[in-house]
């Protein structure tokens, strides 16, 4: 899509909120590219395809939001009638009205640094790449099946609001993984790498797939998919020193750290499908979140990371915030609505899924800062009697992100500082604060992982985010699941 021509729908749109009687209007013209391609064995099983083009109008009238949305230049003036008309019906039934940060006006261009743009990449190009995956896959001796992926987006963003703010912005994303899957007497085991749910993501250029050497990976995954056909279940205990691999615990501070810290979900403006929070605002500043060990920052400005950005939805520039400081929660993820309640700027969080949506509280990347206790391999030395959980499977945690379980695709019994016997299906399970206080170790091998589907808002929005983490002790845990 040309600038220009962005640049003018947003004008008209923007002229016709002002005519309309908008106090405050931003319009958003989007376009996104997406492509997946998936490949099982020696065969592709599918290559997905799409664009979607479009403006999204935000007002303010009567103090009260009003949004819609048009894909056709020809209904841009009636989206713009149409958010306001919304913004008034709503204003009755709204309680005070929606007051604004004082957020400086943003002025500025964002582009994800990359070196191949993954929509200039061949497509035989990942085939071949996928192919030669699970070809090195299927030399594991009962392996069942081999899947390899890759994704992409590129997503343009023309930003303008009555405020003179503005920026234009281009966010590129990317990710590949592979799994292996045995079968055997009534069971099925998998295993993924680098991590499940379609692998690694992050923001940046093709370089970033072939980075991670999906061949190079293959046959040991599938080697220890066929492994844990045989395996024993994890033995049930209820005070386990729980060692926890950096994916693992990226999407563990992902359910019980990001989710809980949304302050719409604290304030119930979420309180539907997305669920509310144990978390109240007068816990800032008290509430022992965690042990001293947990620091957790969210940071928009992360490099390479799937929730890097230069401008929020809202046009709040990318930066950083505390969240849990020596284990003390200090701060919120906010938007200019949320954080002005507080009497505060946003933090930049604000984030719609594409143009027909409105900007939500959504992660960016909530990272749990690494500690100094070493490799993973220093942490499982310093263990005399535990357990090593790896790669995500399964989760499950209650609408108040308090009480949570989460399955792993294996586990391994740590005897004396050595791995041991590899368990299959294994869980554990806990209570967000008393999990987070029994953390006594943090490795510094800390690595950001991507998570594309980060389910939020009715109807529901789909947001791609990160988290930073490195391998994590925590003592007296549940694991397995009870005979």
């Amino acid at each position: 899509m040309q600038n220009d021509l962005a640049q003018e729908w947003a004008a008209t749109a923007l002229a016709a909120a002002r005519t309309a009687g908008a106090d405050f209007a931003d319009v958003r013209v989007v376009e996104e590219l997406s492509e997946s391609v998936d490949v099982r064995d020696d065969r592709v099983e599918g290559v997905s395809r799409t664009s979607s083009r479009g403006v999204g109008v935000r007002v303010l009238a009567g103090g009260a939001w009003g949004f819609a949305a048009t894909n056709s230049p020809d209904g841009l003036r009636q989206a713009a009638e149409r958010a306001v008309e919304i913004a008034r019906a709503s204003a009755p039934l709204r309680g005070s009205p929606v007051v604004l940060d004082d957020t400086p006006r943003p002025a500025g261009t964002y582009e994800t640094p990359h070196e191949r743009n993954p929509f200039d990449v061949p497509l035989a190009e990942k085939i071949d790449l996928l192919l030669a995956t699970t070809a090195a896959g299927r030399e594991a001796a009962g392996i069942a099946y081999v899947e390899a992926t890759t994704d992409a987006w590129q997503r343009t963003t023309i930003y303008r609001a009555s405020d003179e703010a503005w920026f234009d912005q281009t966010v590129v994303q990317v990710g590949g993984g592979l799994r292996g899957t045995a079968l055997g007497e009534g069971e099925l085991q998998r295993r993924s790498w680098p991590n499940s749910f379609r692998g690694q993501f992050t923001c940046g250029g093709w370089e970033d797939v072939t980075r991670l050497d999906l061949p190079g990976h293959a046959l040991s995954s599938c080697q220890e998919a066929v492994a844990l056909l045989t395996a024993p279940e994890l033995p049930q205990r209820d005070d386990a020193t729980l060692l926890i691999e950096s994916s693992q615990l990226a999407l563990q501070v992902h359910e019980s750290v990001g989710h809980p810290t949304e302050l719409d979900r604290i304030m119930g403006m979420e309180r539907a499908f997305a669920g509310t929070s144990w978390v109240e605002i007068a816990d800032r500043g008290t509430l022992r979140y965690g042990s001293p060990l947990v620091n957790i920052l969210a940071d928009a400005t992360t490099p390479g990371a799937l929730g890097t950005f230069g401008y929020d939805d809202e046009g709040v520039p990318a930066g950083t915030a505390p969240i849990i400081v020596g284990g003390v929660l200090q701060g919120f993820l906010t938007s200019r609505e949320t954080a002005a309640l507080l009497g505060e700027r946003s933090n930049g969080t604000a984030r719609a899924d594409s143009w027909s949506t409105i900007p939500l509280i959504r992660m960016n990347n909530v990272s749990l800062q690494p500690g100094d206790a070493g490799s993973m391999d220093d942490v499982i030395a310093d263990t005399d009697d535990g357990v090593l959980f790896a790669t995500n499977r399964s989760w499950s945690i209650d609408d108040k992100r308090l009480n949570f379980q989460f399955g792993c695709e294996a586990a391994y019994e740590i005897r004396h500082g050595r791995l041991g016997q590899l368990y299959r299906n294994p869980t554990y399970s806990g209570r967000t604060p008393v999990f987070w206080n029994a953390c006594d170790a943090l490795g510094s091998d800390w690595k950001v992982w991507g998570v594309p589907n980060c389910g939020k808002g009715q109807p529901m929005q789909t947001a791609r985010v990160a988290h930073g983490a490195p391998t994590g002790r925590f003592r007296g845990v549940t694991t397995g699941a009870r005979p």
